[in-house]
């Protein structure tokens, strides 16, 4: 008998509608490198126990989605200096002695995805971010690490916004915005949106104003989930937006890397899956 593959993961919930196994069937075809990867949908009260049977059983790597990332970091043993910083994860290993490293890459790929593809380098540029979560807490700290010239912090619950930016501790760049005085702010140069509002599909209402001619808008979800924010910046007449199916390829191909030793090839991949890509560009 042949040993079985060696298995991988991604835990969400939702999660059926990833397309990080079909991901890392590509890039195990491009590198010839043998896996099994599967979606794993947890509800938050059972991920701990799932994460944990999964890993006792063999598996040797996961990636974490909404809304898991911050059990994922508080579920490792070992901690990455992104990880830490952050307080979320979203890539977990096996290590060889049976503990459970954790570790960030959200930010280095919406980055890479942004200055790579978007025309969206947020350097100089004064960005709205839309959401305070696990995903928004690791763009947050990558945008300013860019030099964003500023970083406007909107969140529904306005204590969850405080919390970040008492965070990220740059109260020269950083300020807030609530939600329902989004309307007085002058427009941005970059949105970027980390909200569950579209994974969650629920309305996300937001005034044209915050746009001008040359804005760039990007989702972090993408495919259906990215729709709505990007019909919003269609409406806003917003230069450019773009759902985040580039930033999860980059988040993949920097997980296959981490975990193989061979980084494959992103543009390949983002190619074979373009239909899935929800673009919102203007006319």
């Amino acid at each position: 008998m042949s040993a079985p593959l060696p298995r991988y993961a991604v835990f969400g919930h939702p999660v059926a509608h990833s397309l990080s196994p079909r991901l890392h069937a590509l890039f195990s075809a491009q590198t010839g490198i043998a896996l099994e990867y599967v979606a794993i949908d947890a509800a938050p009260a059972d991920f701990l126990h799932t994460a944990h049977a999964f890993f006792a059983a063999g598996g040797r790597g996961a990636n974490v989605t909404l809304p898991h990332k911050r059990a994922a970091f508080a579920l490792a043993d070992v901690h990455s200096a992104t990880a830490q910083r952050l307080g979320v994860a979203n890539v977990l290993t096996r290590l060889d002695d049976g503990r459970v490293a954790a570790d960030s890459n959200d930010g280095a790929a919406m980055l890479a995805d942004l200055r790579a593809r978007c025309g969206g380098d947020p350097h100089g540029r004064n960005v709205l971010l839309l959401g305070a979560g696990g995903a928004a807490r690791a763009a947050a700290f990558a945008l300013l690490d860019a030099r964003a010239k500023t970083l406007v912090i909107a969140n529904r619950t306005f204590e969850r916004a405080q919390a970040l930016a008492e965070a990220l501790a740059r109260p020269d760049r950083v300020c807030l915005s609530r939600w329902d005085a989004l309307d007085r702010c002058a427009p941005f140069d970059l949105i970027v949106n980390a909200t569950s509002a579209g994974v969650q599909r629920a309305a996300l209402a937001l005034p044209h104003s915050l746009a001008h001619a040359g804005t760039i808008a990007y989702d972090l979800s993408y495919a259906g989930a990215a729709r709505p924010f990007l019909e919003w910046a269609r409406a806003a007449r917003c230069a450019y937006a773009f759902d985040g199916l580039g930033m999860l390829v980059e988040t993949a191909a920097d997980s296959f890397l981490h975990w193989h030793g061979v980084r494959p090839d992103a543009d390949a991949a983002l190619r074979v899956l373009a239909p899935h890509r929800a673009y919102g560009n203007p006319d």
